[in-house]
């Protein structure tokens, strides 16, 4: 397939080098296209567009504070509805994992009830990297962040399984490494009616402590060790997206250490916690093994 040439980020934003929310945001307005209003609420991505009176993007941009990134989304809607141009464009909200799983879900989660009619875009750079990188609901078993100087305890939070549960017509998982598939994903997302919900993983070199040539390569691997399955379900039914389905078979998954290892967030990881993420690996595809219709 080809992506749309047209680009709507202007060059010379003021994300960091290696920044996998960039690469996230310039596929997905890509897909979009120009009939698009964006929300976006605190987070790196405020950074990326720049000062206020300026924005990089060539599409409009609504920022709003962190907790209310689904209730202004329904509020653009309503909006355009009113005017008869809900058919014409699209609406998206853009943010980050603790504007989703921790601030925003629940402005997030009452749009969804509603089910109201726009895209909800998390990328998931697994803390609060714009604040200083600390932990967010999202951030992983043993990752150093400067709230969780010892590494932080517990999973992180499925939230895609939380969005699913509130039975919207499509979820999907994605990934910055992956620019083909989140192309794909988006321009289904804004085929269907009612609340869809996406969540993609975002490398993020200064938050994660790794060089920034290497973010392609650690979110591939966050793929290739089971990490993190790509996946949609379009109403209810569960589809592993091709580019995960050969990880079903535990013994084509690069080992979960080799993940780990490429970043210095779980420098002082534990082989205790290295024994749990394999289980945590190994159950979560069980899980979504049993998933799989035949």
């Amino acid at each position: 397939m080809d992506l749309r040439e047209e680009e709507f980020i202007y060059p010379g934003t003021r994300a960091c080098a290696g920044c996998g929310m960039a690469l996230i945001y310039r596929i997905a307005l890509k897909a979009l296209g120009p009939n698009t209003i964006l929300t976006v609420p605190a987070s790196c991505l405020t950074v990326l567009h720049g000062m206020q009176g300026f924005c990089s993007t060539k599409l409009s941009v609504l920022h709003t504070p962190f907790a209310t990134t689904g209730a202004s989304a329904s509020g653009i809607i309503a909006s355009l509805e009113d005017k008869g141009l809900d058919k014409e464009i699209c609406t998206v909200a853009f943010a980050g994992d603790g504007g989703t799983t921790d601030i925003g879900i629940q402005a997030l989660s009452g749009a969804a009830e509603r089910g109201t009619n726009f895209i909800y875009a998390c990328y998931d750079n697994e803390a609060y990297m714009n604040t200083g990188v600390q932990r967010s609901g999202s951030t992983p078993l043993g990752a150093f962040s400067t709230t969780t100087p010892d590494g932080k305890l517990g999973h992180k939070k499925n939230m895609p399984k939380i969005l699913e549960a509130h039975g919207i017509p499509y979820v999907a998982t994605a990934c910055a490494s992956y620019p083909f598939d989140l192309y794909e994903k988006f321009q289904k997302a804004k085929t269907i009616q009612g609340t869809k919900y996406i969540h993609i993983l975002a490398p993020c070199p200064p938050g994660w402590g790794y060089d920034p040539k290497d973010t392609i390569s650690i979110g591939r691997l966050a793929v290739e060790t089971g990490f993190w399955p790509l996946y949609e379900v379009e109403n209810g039914k569960f589809t592993l997206s091709k580019k995960s389905k050969k990880y079903l078979d535990k013994e084509n998954r690069t080992p979960i250490r080799e993940y780990l290892k490429t970043q210095k967030r779980f420098a002082g990881i534990k082989e205790e916690e290295i024994q749990q993420y394999k289980q945590y690996v190994n159950q979560l595809w069980e899980e979504l093994k049993d998933r799989i219709e035949d």
